[in-house]
């Protein structure tokens, strides 16, 4: 298969890349645009490898996409673009609302006219493959009740408002159009290659640098934490085996309040790095709380049972042995945190080959 993978440079999508190239036969045509959050970097493992193809593109662009289509010929999509962070959507939502609705409205258009186009053997086979998060749900209130398929939507934050209104695109243009759709919903994710803006990173750089680690209001904040490797490997899973016009959900099962992430991390600090910047004894002696976040949902748990069913999908890291391998990663990896956060890894663009 050639599959075209979009925001094939950020967090997820990087490791869905390296996944496809490392593990199976497929090729690979990367379409990213390159904002803060694309890193190239993040795919040196793969970036020579004659099945992958990197092209800097914004999926808002029309005449772009139906050149990528026309050029590459994919056998499926699978749609990562997106601006994920809740906090930037706070403060400037206008990125949110263009990249997130406009561009994955874009995106099904040219998709779907490339699809039109097709001989009827390749149109039965194409998919197209949306990618989203667990946040378009809202918050849970009880303490067993689980995020399915079926829970009806309820976004808090520009963020997963803008994601909430690309799902319901995606699954529009099944519906109406007959187009081959498919969409995942997942819970959090970490693990290597994270950018520092986000909570795991930044608390593991700014202990290392002796800083205060932010945590928003109380840090009773609950998360599903996801491997980002094993996501990956859910991802493919069901963008070649899952059925058109369905919704997974993919989790971890590894619910954890956000302050007790941060113990975790400041505890295998402890033991990795005993060596501590000047003035800090522990480093849980850094956690400091903040004011909380605008709008801030206080809990989110999948079920994922239904991936597991129908596609034998289960995540093989346990919270405690992906942060460690977290933890190791950035510890062994300074070189490519050093580079965002100096900026440096921004001035690396290879244009398309």
């Amino acid at each position: 298969m050639k599959i075209l993978v979009t925001g094939g440079a950020g967090f997820i999508g990087s490791a869905v890349v390296r996944h496809i190239i490392q593990n199976t036969q497929d090729s690979v045509i990367n379409v990213d645009k390159l904002t803060y959050a694309g890193n190239l970097e993040s795919l040196s493992d793969v970036e020579k490898n004659d099945r992958y193809a990197f092209v800097e593109a914004d999926i808002c662009n029309r005449g772009a996409m139906d050149d990528i289509f026309a050029t590459y010929q994919p056998d499926a999509v699978m749609h990562l673009a997106a601006e994920s962070h809740v906090d930037r959507s706070i403060d400037g939502p206008a990125a949110f609302i263009e990249t997130n609705i406009v561009g994955t409205y874009t995106l099904l258009e040219s998709a779907r006219a490339y699809w039109n186009q097709l001989d009827e053997d390749r149109k039965a086979t194409f998919k197209f493959h949306h990618i989203s998060t667990d946040e378009v749900y809202g918050d849970l209130e009880g303490t067993d009740d689980l995020f399915s398929e079926t829970t009806s939507y309820a976004p808090s934050s520009p963020y997963s408002a803008s994601k909430a209104s690309s799902d319901h695109l995606v699954r529009a243009w099944q519906r109406t159009y007959g187009f081959p759709t498919l969409v995942t919903n997942c819970s959090n994710n970490y693990g290597p290659f994270h950018f520092p803006e986000k909570l795991i990173p930044l608390m593991i750089l700014n202990a290392l640098e002796g800083k205060a680690l932010p945590v928003y209001g109380d840090g009773m904040q609950i998360r599903d934490w996801l491997f980002v490797e094993d996501h990956a490997r859910a991802l493919y899973k069901v963008a070649t085996e899952g059925e058109v016009g369905e919704t997974y959900n993919i989790g971890g099962h590894n619910e954890k309040a956000n302050i007790d992430v941060v113990k975790t991390i400041c505890a295998l600090l402890e033991e990795l790095v005993p060596n501590k910047p000047s003035g800090v004894k522990q480093y849980s002696d850094l956690i400091t709380y903040v004011k909380d976040r605008p709008g801030h949902d206080v809990r989110y748990a999948i079920d994922a049972s239904k991936i597991e069913k129908e596609l034998g999908w289960k995540p093989e890291e346990t919270f405690e042995s992906g942060i460690r391998k977290t933890v190791e990663w950035y510890l062994n990896n300074q070189e490519w945190w050093s580079r965002v956060l100096d900026g440096s890894y921004t001035r690396q663009r290879l244009g398309s080959n």
